[in-house]
């Protein structure tokens, strides 16, 4: 038995839409110490069509609490919407830090 299965903390990914005033304030370094600051890593960047995609990869439990926190943002963010999608990630794929870009 893992660590990880003993203690309840299963490493989870989701992959994040976030809508709204999301770019140019300041969201994605943002999300970046937050995403550190909670052990989480991944990553945070801007699409083209202005939303931003962020990637999550850790324990279950703070992944949750981050995604919670893409709800809300920086001061200057109107988060309208944030599409979760659950995403399974091969060893080779996890993300070693979080990221902005």
């Amino acid at each position: 038995m893992s660590a990880d299965s003993q203690s309840g903390a299963r490493p989870v990914a989701r992959r994040c839409l976030v809508s709204g005033r999301v770019q140019g304030v300041y969201y994605r370094a943002s999300a970046q110490q937050r995403a550190r600051a909670a052990g989480i890593s991944g990553h945070a960047r801007n699409l083209e069509d202005g939303r931003v995609e962020v990637l999550a990869y850790g324990e279950e439990l703070r992944v949750l609490e981050f995604i919670e926190w893409l709800w809300i943002g920086p001061s200057a963010a109107k988060v309208t919407e944030v599409i979760v999608e659950i995403i399974e990630l091969h060893p080779a794929q996890r993300p070693p830090d979080f990221r902005t870009a």
